[in-house]
Parts: structure tokens; C-alpha cells; sequence
């Protein structure tokens, strides 16, 4: 079976049209999203429609949990406050409840998808460097072969050994091509779709052939300008949105 596994769209329906497009022609069967459909852009209402009829798993985000009420976000930084609020106002009586069904995580095949670290999902951590991936080591036994998470915006992947292991217990993996050892545990960040921060302003998205046991990493250009124009164009959103697109951080 190929999977594909994305995250991160945060209502940037240009990249995301992209993403799909791109995805119909690779032989996918299944479509998963790791979470934060919502959140900065200029398009929630139409993600959210794009990404509810298209996917079999959808994770819940902090982004989409602020939206649809799951989560108190007083904490945040005021421009994202601002664009949670107003991304509530935004989004479809039907979206919102889908949002509220989603789960934190879904471990019903040989792996997991989760939005951020598999521990204490409801706190959404993160795992993009070593000391959060050594942490993990604690909960190996909890951990299924494959891990995959978003969150971070990153391509961040850790291969985690077993216990009595001599050598490091925990190594960094680059993609593009990940080639999963049965005997490790891995932690995988699959990129962001509408909001990359690896310093790569391209769409990013990823192909789970669960035969091979590989993962591959896809990018994607799209219509910079237009969605960052989406963002401009609202007052309720703070033009450091889109400018960032542009830098891919």
C-alpha cells in the first residue's frame, strides 16, 4: 500500500491543490493528515472542505483544536490569537465539528500518526531535536516501528535502537529516501505543506510504501505570491504570515 502522509496545510490552499494534484500521480490508495488544517493562512473554510472528504486519518493539531475549541490558546502570541479567532469565525458549523472528532493520535495499523510527540499527545511536544528524540528511548517499548508526526514544520527524522544497543541509541536520517530497519524505532517529521520552515519554501509532502518500508519526501512548487497575497489581503492577519512563505522558515 502507498500512503500518502502529509501535514501542516495551515489553510494554504495553494500549495495544497498543488500537493494533490502531485499526489494523483503517484499510485497513492490512502491519504492521512497529521493535523493543523487550520491556522496563519488565508483559506481555512477551504482546506478544511479539501482535506475532510479526501482523507481515511486525519490527527488533530494545536492549531485545529484552538479553532474548534479543544484547547485554550490565551497563551499564544497575540497575531496568532488573532488569526485562530478569526479562522473560527471562518470555518463551516460542519468543519468545526469534524475538527472536534478528530483524535489526538491513530495507532489502529502497524505504526502511529500523530500531530507531535507520541507521549502525552495532548500536550502536542515536539520531537525535531535529539535530546526531545532521546527522551523517547524512555517509552521504547510503548513506541511502534514507525512513529509519524508533524508539528514542527521540519523533515526531522530519528532512528531509535533497542535497549542494550552498543553505539548510539539514537541517529538523525535524511531523506529524500527512508528505508525503515525493523529492529530501530523511528520518529518521523513529514514536512509541512503550507507552511515549511526547513528553508525550503516548497510544498512538502511524503509517500509511505508500507511493503518496502520506505518513506519519501516530495516537493512541491506552488503560487507563493498568490498565497501570501490571501494573507495581505486580510486584515485580521499580520503580513509576517505570508512574508514568510516566501523564505520557507
Amino acid at each position: 500500500m502507498r500512503i500518502a502522509i502529509f501535514s501542516d496545510v495551515h489553510s494554504n490552499i495553494d500549495a495544497l491543490e498543488v500537493v494533490l494534484r502531485r499526489y494523483e500521480e503517484l499510485a497513492i490508495d490512502k491519504y492521512v493528515c497529521l493535523g493543523d488544517v487550520v491556522g496563519y493562512g488565508g483559506a481555512p473554510q477551504e482546506c478544511c472542505e479539501l482535506v475532510r472528504n479526501l482523507v481515511e486519518v486525519c490527527i488533530l493539531g494545536n492549531h485545529d483544536a484552538a479553532v474548534c475549541g479543544r484547547m485554550d490558546y490565551a497563551y499564544y502570541y497575540e497575531a496568532a490569537r488573532n488569526a485562530l479567532d478569526h479562522h473560527a469565525s471562518l470555518v463551516s458549523a460542519t468543519n468545526l465539528e469534524w475538527l472536534r472528532s478528530l483524535p489526538y493520535m491513530d495507532r489502529r495499523e502497524g505504526w502511529t500518526y500523530s500531530h507531535g510527540s507520541p507521549v502525552n499527545v495532548e500536550a502536542f511536544d515536539y520531537v525535531f531535536n535529539f535530546q526531545q528524540a532521546t527522551a523517547l528511548l524512555l517509552h521504547w517499548g510503548e513506541l511502534r516501528p514507525v512513529t509519524f508526526i508533524g508539528h514542527s514544520h521540519l523533515t526531522k527524522a530519528f532512528a531509535l535502537a533497542p535497549p542494550g544497543t552498543n553505539g548510539p541509541r539514537i541517529e538523525e536520517v535524511f531523506g529524500p529516501l527512508i528505508t525503515f530497519d525493523p529492529a530501530r524505532r523511528y520518529i518521523v517529521t513529514v514536512g509541512s505543506v503550507g507552511q515549511p520552515r526547513d528553508n525550503d519554501a516548497r510544498a512538502c509532502f511524503t509517500v509511505f510504501d508500507t511493503e518496502a518500508m520506505t518513506l519519501e519526501y516530495h516537493r512541491a512548487d506552488y503560487d507563493i505570491l498568490k498565497a501570501a497575497q490571501r494573507i495581505f489581503d486580510c486584515k485580521r492577519l499580520v503580513p509576517d504570515f505570508g512574508k514568510r512563505l516566501f523564505l520557507g522558515i
